[in-house]
């Protein structure tokens, strides 16, 4: 089994807590059911979005190394994503949406390497290799885009999750597996309708989760928001004019489906704007609205739009506020540059709603410009950190505006006690030890030592409780999710409470992947249309056994049928009748027979005028 990770340079820089959630591919791992999914999906996707998407698509499956014909790998992708500036990484399903945006500004694509059972071939709520690869990868031959996507990382990976969103995103994830997982074998000797309904059951419960967490009434918070705007653009974007659009997104790429659908007058086509971050959107669903944007360079007017909203560009007390509820690592960083990241939780505010005091519980590091500062790690306050704001009381002068001779005039000497209130009323007591500044000069971190802080009757800090570190500035600048300095914290522990389920083929399995295979070999062996005669006899054993064996299998007589159309035989003729009976039989794969033949169909008619 392949365990290797195909890389580039990109790739190489990727910092350890994003490192963590790429996987090998496994190329053997994909079955010839499986290869024969991606083509039928690849070969209805080129044959009609090559009328309704942007023109881009059809020159960036080339550019990005993507085949009609077979899954394609890892390294065949990264080498060729090379030469336009991006790489690409395999992934089990969904990761948190703070590391998928991440990896985009670090112009990643990510790519669950794991492809749609052939039941699901219209549409899977679960990631898998034909949404990321053949969806997602073409698009970004776009300049224009390919920017709009890593800024859109940038911006993403900053923005403040809650409580709510982790857990509709385990929820999410472990009904996406579940829906794309293998209908289980029975146990040895057991019940098959058993070990069907038992997983149909999981499915129900998971659904309803799904469902009872999406009516939960609670305030969209900075991610849910950013990602409705990730949805509604990079998964399911249009481009052009609402008369007349075409698609970019990756869902309605890698849907057969609802690449058809999108195209109806039923959904409703938007102008797009910041609005669309308030539209919230079902997985399990086709959608009944889709934006359009007129180019690839208004969607960075709208997401500069969004980040102006959010709290790592307008910081203050609500963007504190934010970090606290979400009870996730984040960072606040003060008007003189200092950043401290940890789990906030608290903050005092005066009447004028401006932040006088914080805590963060917890091992917490400050860093300056995402660089630790030396000495400032958790190792020193692993307890927590905790620092009053503001100006002091009856001094013009900002604090960390005071040169050396200020700080004399106020009695700020290394080595002495010292004792001075803030305008908020908290007041600071100690032995004043050294202090520190950033690159302007301006001071932005104090050491006491025997230091007490107080606020009304209560004590905030005391000696007892080790070195006082104060921040130095007037405001909070920003507040953003993640650490200021990602080596600052051991991020690489990252446990999903789901994981991609791999079930054991049965032995009717592994026989009708062995006939997928033997098919496949000989259309590559042979031009397609016209097999010579051995081959044609060994067809019509293949056929008969599909028929008596796996009767309801639509996909490899088509893939037959492909073969020997053009004999115009008996054989070709029992084919048709087959399939013709098939869609009679299962009405819900009429349109897939139906659209295999098409294709056929229009590959018989080039032929014939490439004779011509």
């Amino acid at each position: 089994m392949e365990s290797k990770i195909e890389t580039n340079e990109l790739l190489d820089r990727l910092p350890p807590h994003l490192k963590q959630y790429i996987k090998p591919q496994n190329y053997e791992q994909y079955t010839p059911i499986n290869q024969a999914v991606w083509r039928y999906v690849m070969r209805k996707n080129v044959d009609y979005l090559a009328k309704v998407a942007h023109e881009s698509y059809l020159g960036g499956l080339k550019k990005t190394g993507i085949s009609i014909d077979e899954i394609p790998s890892m390294y065949g992708m990264n080498r060729i994503l090379k030469e336009i500036g991006w790489a690409a990484v395999a992934v089990d399903g969904f990761i948190p949406p703070n590391a998928f945006m991440e990896f985009q500004a670090y112009k990643v694509l990510v790519i669950a390497s794991d492809i749609r059972q052939l039941e699901n071939i219209e549409y899977t709520p679960a990631p898998d290799i034909i949404h990321e690869g053949a969806g997602h990868a073409p698009i970004i031959a776009s300049p224009d885009y390919a920017e709009y996507l890593r800024r859109f990382g940038e911006v993403g990976a900053k923005a403040i999750s809650s409580a709510h969103d982790i857990d509709m995103y385990e929820a999410v994830r472990e009904l996406s597996i579940l829906k794309e997982s293998p209908h289980p074998a029975s146990p040895e000797g057991g019940d098959e309708n058993m070990a069907l309904n038992s997983h149909l059951l999981k499915i129900e419960i998971a659904e309803n989760r799904v469902e009872e967490l999406q009516n939960k009434k609670v305030k969209p918070s900075e991610i849910s928001l950013i990602r409705n705007l990730h949805w509604w653009t990079v998964e399911y974007g249009m481009v052009g004019t609402v008369e007349n659009p075409k698609i970019y997104g990756a869902g309605l790429l890698s849907s057969i489906g609802e690449s058809v659908w999108c195209m109806k007058d039923e959904v409703k086509k938007i102008p797009y704007s910041i609005e669309a971050a308030y539209q919230d959107f079902d997985i399990t669903k086709p959608q009944p609205q889709l934006y359009v944007t007129p180019d690839f360079a208004y969607l960075q007017e709208v997401l500069e739009e969004f980040a102006n909203t959010m709290a790592v560009r307008k910081g203050g007390w609500r963007g504190l506020k934010k970090l606290i509820k979400s009870k996730q690592l984040g960072t606040i960083e003060i008007s003189t540059g200092l950043q401290i990241s940890g789990h906030f939780s608290r903050m005092i505010k005066n009447e004028d709603n401006e932040v006088v005091y914080f805590e963060t519980e917890g091992e917490t590091a400050l860093s300056y410009r995402e660089k630790e500062v030396i000495g400032h790690g958790i190792l020193r306050h692993r307890k927590g950190f905790r620092s009053p704001l503001g100006k002091l009381k009856g001094i013009n002068l900002s604090i960390e505006n005071m040169g050396p001779r200020d700080l004399q005039a106020y009695n700020f000497y290394d080595g002495k006690p010292i004792a001075f209130e803030f305008e908020s009323g908290i007041t600071v007591a100690g032995l004043n030890v050294t202090g520190m500044r950033n690159l302007r000069g301006e001071l932005m971190l104090i050491q006491f030592t025997e230091c007490t802080v107080k606020y009304k009757n209560e004590v905030l800090f005391s000696p007892e409780m080790g070195d006082f570190d104060m921040a130095v500035g007037k405001e909070i600048a920003s507040a953003f999710a993640g650490a200021a300095d990602y080596n600052s914290f051991d991020s690489v522990n990252h446990v999903s409470s789901s994981e991609t389920i791999r079930v054991q083929l049965s032995e009717k399995e592994r026989e009708l992947n062995s006939l997928y295979k033997e098919v496949r070999e000989i259309r590559e062996e042979h031009p397609p249309l016209t097999p010579p005669s051995k081959e044609g006899d060994r067809l019509e054993v293949i056929f008969k056994t599909v028929k008596e064996n796996h009767s309801t299998d639509w996909l490899l007589p088509l893939e037959i049928y492909e073969l020997v159309a053009q004999t115009e035989s008996d054989f070709s003729e029992e084919i048709l009748k087959h399939l013709l009976h098939l869609k009679q039989q299962k009405p819900k794969v009429a349109h897939l027979i139906d659209g295999g033949l098409g294709l056929i169909e229009t590959s018989a008619s080039l032929s014939v005028q490439n004779k011509d």
